[in-house]
């Protein structure tokens, strides 16, 4: 997700502006369908805006926009995700989930479970995090998507002490020692780093050098295999 770089809406100096973004088609036949009666096209240029602000890090002036297209068009998904995704990256994590699950209930997918999952985490509640992560696992979306629900979860389990069951959870993910894409070298870090913390530091070097096999500067690996002898 995209780093938050808070600079409120308002603050842009005079003259400057946001470049207004092509949204897909099937999201704009969607808001029109569910905006406010004559209020579509007021809507889609504020999403417009805010999915911009949130590609250039701007969480905080994309989750101004976002909510002001919320409130031209309550009932669209895409609006409810947008603005989920930019609360996520500000840190405000209970209106994010609030907004994430609007999404997912409107939308029935699954495809944002790592994003609930991850601010159930953060306001005290992990143990919620496991079933998103199920669901996540066996729903038609993409893989990175499953992985990511996946790593949260783990976290979760992880951080209650739960060593074998997170390491269950990550083992149904496929990866192979050949690949290490982005969402791959997550998996395998936080993998090694639950192996770690369960006292097999073996194996969790061996991860580590997989790691770094694919990427010399991923994450503090580095740092860790030398902390690890």
């Amino acid at each position: 997700m995209p780093k938050p770089a808070p600079r409120p809406l308002r603050g842009r100096p005079a003259g400057s502006r946001v470049r207004r973004v092509s949204l897909p088609a099937d999201l704009v036949d969607e808001l029109r369908r569910v905006a406010r009666r004559g209020q579509a096209d007021r809507a889609l240029a504020a999403l417009g805006r805010a999915v911009e602000l949130l590609g250039r890090g701007d969480a905080r002036g994309a989750a101004a926009e976002a909510a002001r297209a919320k409130e031209l068009a309550p009932r669209s998904a895409a609006v409810r995700e947008v603005l989920g995704l930019a609360l996520y990256s500000s840190g405000r994590y209970r209106e994010a989930l609030s907004e994430m699950q609007a999404y997912r209930r409107i939308s029935g997918r699954s495809d944002q479970n790592h994003i609930i999952a991850d601010c159930l985490r953060a306001l005290g509640k992990p143990e919620r995090a496991v079933p998103l992560a199920e669901e996540a696992l066996t729903a038609p979306i993409p893989l990175e998507h499953k992985a990511e629900a996946a790593i949260v979860a783990a976290a979760a389990l992880r951080d209650q002490g739960r060593f074998e069951e997170a390491l269950s959870l990550l083992r149904r993910l496929p990866t192979r020692e050949d690949v290490g894409t982005d969402w791959v070298l997550r998996v395998w870090y936080v993998t090694a780093d639950i192996l770690e913390r369960a006292g097999r530091t073996e194996e969790a070097a061996r991860v580590f050098r997989r790691i770094l096999r694919h990427d010399q500067a991923a994450f503090d690996v580095a740092e860790r295999l030398a902390q690890l002898g």
